[in-house]
């Protein structure tokens, strides 16, 4: 796969040489190539923003620099297919494992830092000639600029992409793989300033240690991430998984995932039994 990055301050980026991904460019995995947005100025300030038509706080990044910029990574795989360009902006569609995993699908990627108020809107139009353009948000907060935005996205994608992670098993029992977030873990010694690893783990028995790991990913999951529940696959959820999720606090009813609390039946004398003996609904009523 081949990534550009675009900023101002490209020295920002030096840690994608470190670690997994730096290995994996100096392996040719990854091609990686960073673009100083200020090399495409025509001043002696090197100058990339204005102030904002129309009024407002803050400077707009100039369309010029970044029209020769993305000109300048379209030429130089001209004959390549044509490539994403991601813009982080708050605007953007929020980035998530599912996400990561389709960018890593694809073979060129191009990453817009902006800076300050933003980029010129008529630069983005303009990419749509010779790029795929996909604004693209981390979170509903606010940075100084796209690059750490960009650091994050970067190793989410290219961890997915074969040879980049030494043992592809490990991505399966991650966090967000399934939708579940991932399982607590421990390692020597197994008794800690008074803290023990559970029993289950130490018994050497794959089948109860599978169980007992599915059960804390829903437990987990349910109290911190609970928006993540209801997108579970209930046709892939066996008795196991509906009593795990039952006792923390929902229910599979009519082929839907729904808080007990939001169940009448579920949370009156009731409440406390297991599914296999909680009232039927249409009953309850």
């Amino acid at each position: 796969m081949r990534l550009d990055v675009i900023s101002i301050f490209p020295e920002y980026l030096q840690p994608l040489s470190l670690s997994l991904i730096g290995r994996a460019a100096q392996d040719g995995i990854l091609d990686l190539n960073l673009t100083n947005l200020r090399d495409f100025t025509e001043d002696k300030h090197r100058k990339v923003d204005d102030t904002p038509y129309g009024g407002g706080a803050g400077m707009v990044m100039m369309p010029e620099p970044w029209g020769q910029a993305l000109d300048s990574v379209r030429s130089a795989n001209a004959q390549g297919p044509k490539p994403t360009l991601i813009v982080p902006s708050p605007a953007g569609a929020v980035f998530n494992q599912q996400m990561a995993y389709d960018l890593a699908e694809e073979e060129h990627l191009v990453f817009a830092c902006g800076r300050y108020e933003g980029i010129d809107e008529r630069v983005i139009d303009y990419a749509h000639e010779n790029f795929n353009v996909i604004p693209v948000s981390i979170g509903d907060y606010v940075l100084n600029g796209g690059e750490v935005a960009v650091m994050v996205m970067v190793e989410a994608i290219a961890r997915l992409i074969p040879g980049v992670i030494g043992n592809p098993e490990s991505l399966v029992e991650e966090s967000h793989s399934d939708v579940l977030l991932e399982y607590p873990v421990y390692t020597k010694p197994s008794s800690w300033r008074g803290r023990e690893v559970p029993e289950v783990l130490l018994g050497g028995n794959h089948q109860r240690v599978g169980r007992f790991r599915r059960d804390e990913q829903i437990k987990r999951t349910a109290a911190r991430r609970p928006d993540l529940i209801e997108q579970l696959d209930v046709q892939s959820l066996n008795r196991r998984d509906r009593d795990a999720l039952w006792h923390n606090g929902f229910a599979v009813v009519e082929g839907t995932i729904t808080p007990k609390s939001q169940l009448e039946w579920a949370t009156g004398a009731g409440a406390e039994t297991s599914p296999a003996t909680a009232p039927d609904p249409e009953s309850a009523s």
